[in-house]
């Protein structure tokens, strides 16, 4: 474990895959062939957590969905990639934008499409429910599936390394202390 704090500790952009990451992987289709995600509300907080911290967010997907740019529209997320069938391609001009380097960047990833990536950045990390072979190589497994907590697993798993995590959550605790009784 202490190899995944002294990963965490250097990174300074994490990247999310979307479908069985930010969602648990299910599609949800209307008779207009509107698409409907779910998103779970603690990773959105966890992600919002951890730019306060100073680390940058991105997201590189696979498929193209409104719902998506809504989301991270909502969350403050610029750096949002759509489309991508050949994930590296974003990851570097991500990078080369950021001024990073693979050590300095995390992916988080569920499904064989997110290998190439994952084989290039410091911090390797499959979901929980990830596939087996995302698994194998990863440097690290959320204790929650995708759509389910995975995402704030990692937000809080960098926030420790790097020493922030208890002076964020610290701020929760001292809400309404100065409020009158």
């Amino acid at each position: 474990m202490q190899d995944i704090i002294e990963r965490a500790a250097r990174i300074r952009l994490v990247i999310f895959d979307v479908d069985g990451v930010l969602t648990d992987g299910s599609l949800f289709l209307g008779d207009g062939g509107e698409e409907y995600k779910a998103f779970h509300s603690r990773d959105g907080h966890g992600m919002k957590m951890l730019r306060e911290c100073g680390v940058e967010i991105g997201i590189i997907t696979g498929r193209s969905s409104d719902v998506v740019r809504h989301r991270m529209a909502s969350l403050g997320i610029v750096h949002v990639y759509q489309g991508q069938h050949d994930k590296r391609v974003a990851y570097e001009t991500l990078k080369t934008q950021l001024h990073l380097t693979d050590e300095a960047i995390a992916y988080v990833g569920d499904d064989v499409v997110d290998l190439p990536v994952m084989g290039l950045v410091g911090l390797a990390v499959a979901v929980q429910d990830a596939h087996a072979l995302v698994k194998k190589h990863a440097h690290w497994q959320t204790p929650h599936g995708g759509g389910r907590g995975a995402a704030r697993d990692i937000c809080e798993l960098i926030m420790e390394a790097q020493g922030k995590l208890d002076a964020m959550l610290r701020q929760y605790l001292t809400w309404g202390a100065d409020l009158p009784a």
